[in-house]
């Protein structure tokens, strides 16, 4: 490619909650308002469109936003997908007869959503608790007590594969891409203006390998699905791309040499794993060889080849890997680690050979010995030490957004753990 790699963000996935005092226009009647996902306003001569809402707790500031631009009716609201940083706030923004719009499986999507809100929101607090934490201090300091509690809207309009419609001279056409991170995925296509908002459809980092599956826990998103989906915004031949988070991508040439190298970088992920599947290879064998090529070299700041890997590996064959007859049955290896502990000599001997693969570069190996140790006595100090500085290793090496956050928590928790260790 004639460019530079676009790259979102580099060196990692800067988490921003709703926090600017106004909406950035991208022209003269497209506006963005950032905030932990990216919020879009289109005004047209005969009211607004609302592309994506935010958390709930940050809709107040968007709301704020729009209204200072254009103060006329809210006809529409239009949902890419249906996690909660993109339909949080539609109570908020909508108004008497605004349509609210999402492709056809976004109802169960949202129920999906609700059947583990408990799960996920645990889940997720090692991600995004500090940054919840930001956004409502910024509303509380800024806009007063405006209390806007998370919104689970239900679509007035929904669609199986299109649906088009004008507002004021503006022509909208919505298309379905169940490819994106949910299955209701769609994106929102200006074909006057040549302008296509993507929501998260490329992951939330676009220039970089997409999460086929996140460290808090979803469904397995499939990789071909994610190259139809991918080669639909594609034939658009977009001039702007209006993406989940973060700027635009801009330049019809670069639009169509960045997603030429996106799916065939997802392409050559998903074939090398089947060809090592039929091969008789074991996944982390192919976690560790399957690498890209520098023609397809993309980012890995949100997912990662390996994770993507593995998750293809899983779609195609679930959780049993053939490995070990222990598979079948609710007894982790863990359980053994005390009879381990007892016969390498105590926890302490662990800790020991623990510290030694970390001085021989082996980080994730000291992790595994460390927990055996600690599986024995959860307040051995030198076990605690040794995991330490494996995950500060780890992180120091890590440009990822997931694999930091976690390490990031891990590292607290050993931290205190320390503290109080006798």
């Amino acid at each position: 490619m004639s460019q530079p790699l676009f790259r979102s963000r580099p060196g990692g996935f800067a988490i921003q909650p709703a926090s600017q005092a106004e909406a950035t226009p991208i022209n003269d009647f497209v506006f963005v308002s950032e905030g932990l996902s990216n919020s879009y306003l289109v005004k047209t001569r005969d009211g607004c469109v609302v592309i994506n809402t935010g958390m709930g707790f940050e809709a107040p500031v968007h709301k704020r936003n729009y209204d200072a631009l254009d103060p006329g009716p809210v006809r529409f609201i239009l949902l890419t997908q249906g996690h909660v940083d993109h339909v949080g706030g539609v109570d908020l923004l909508r108004e008497p007869g605004s349509e609210i719009v999402a492709q056809g499986n976004n109802p169960a999507h949202q129920a999906d959503d609700a059947r583990l809100a408990a799960c996920r929101a645990r889940r997720s607090g090692f991600a995004f608790a500090k940054a919840i934490g930001k956004a409502n201090a910024y509303v509380r300091e800024n806009l007063g007590n405006v209390v806007s509690p998370q919104s689970v809207p239900e679509p007035t309009i929904t669609f199986r594969d299109a649906y088009a419609f004008e507002l004021g001279g503006v022509r909208f056409e919505l298309l379905a891409t169940p490819g994106g991170e949910t299955t209701d995925s769609m994106v929102v296509w200006l074909p006057e203006s040549k302008i296509c908002f993507t929501g998260n459809l490329f992951s939330a980092l676009f220039g970089h390998f997409p999460n086929l599956v996140t460290l808090r826990g979803d469904r397995y998103r499939d990789a071909l699905r994610f190259i139809e989906s991918l080669d639909r915004v594609r034939a658009l031949e977009p001039e702007i791309l209006l993406v989940g988070h973060h700027e635009p991508v801009v330049g019809r040439d670069r639009i169509q040499g960045e997603l030429a190298r996106l799916r065939g970088a997802v392409q050559y992920v998903h074939d090398e794993t089947v060809r090592g599947m039929n091969q008789g290879k074991d996944v982390y064998t192919l976690m560790r060889e399957i690498e890209l090529p520098e023609a397809l070299e993309v980012g890995e700041g949100y997912g990662k080849v390996a994770w993507g890997v593995r998750a293809i590996y899983e779609t195609y064959t679930g959780w049993f890997h053939h490995r070990s007859t222990t598979e079948l049955y609710p007894v982790p290896a863990s359980s053994v680690y005390g009879d381990f502990v007892d016969l390498a000599g105590g926890p302490d001997a662990l800790a020991r050979r623990a510290q030694k693969k970390l001085t021989d570069g082996a980080p994730v190996e000291a992790i595994h010995i460390a927990e055996a140790a600690l599986s024995a006595d959860p307040a051995c100090k030198n076990a605690l030490e040794a995991s330490l500085s494996a995950h500060r290793a780890l992180e120091t090496a890590s440009e990822n957004f997931w694999e930091s956050s976690w390490l990031r928590r891990a590292i607290a928790d050993l931290e205190a753990r320390i503290e109080t260790s006798p």
